[in-house]
């Protein structure tokens, strides 16, 4: 047997005791993994919510897009019936001076001519050349001034007819522009 006399319990028992009080002593008691714990909760809590409140933000301006786009389709197919009857009528050539442009802000989106691309348009904008009827306008002398400006070889906006092109797409014949330039 290992324990045999009173002292040798006693040591026992004591050693016993003195784990029990250094294992409390050293235990946490849980508090720090409970706190932990409340913490990791509540970031989850708080990114929940915030992705909630994304969702809602995104739900709105998906509806505003979405109103937007109809209106803009609804004048479209006004404008296009108006713009059918004008040119039966020949109203489209007596027409203001100015079309409303693309999108309605003065501009028409130039990239539809064949040789013109998106910084090309940008740069053609810079220098005031923003409607169909803008690149109609241009003279000779314009053109090569034009050309110079822009590093473009000389003759292009002759040899990809430019002018007849935005002459087509003013005009709103689409499928003569297409039919012939792609």
């Amino acid at each position: 047997m290992l324990f045999q006399t009173p002292t040798q319990f006693a040591v026992l028992a004591l050693v016993l005791l003195a784990g029990w009080f250094f294992g409390l002593a050293s235990s946490s008691g849980g508090k720090k993994w409970k706190q932990r714990f409340r913490d990791e909760e509540a970031a989850h809590k708080a990114y929940r919510a915030e992705v909630a409140s994304d969702l809602k933000t995104r739900d709105a301006r998906l509806q505003e897009v979405e109103a937007e786009r109809d209106r803009l389709l609804k004048d479209r197919t006004t404008a296009t019936t108006a713009s059918t009857a004008a040119a039966a009528t020949g109203a489209a050539a007596a027409s203001t001076g100015h079309g409303s442009g693309f999108f309605g802000w003065g501009r028409d989106n130039l990239s539809r001519i064949r040789g013109i691309d998106a910084d090309l348009e940008h740069a053609l904008g810079q220098r005031g050349i923003k409607t169909y009827r803008a690149i109609e306008g241009l003279s000779e002398a314009d053109e090569r001034a034009l050309e110079d400006d822009l590093r473009l070889r000389p003759g292009t906006i002759d040899a990809e007819h430019w002018r007849e092109q935005a002459a087509m797409l003013r005009e709103g014949r689409d499928d003569d522009h297409h039919g012939r330039w792609g």
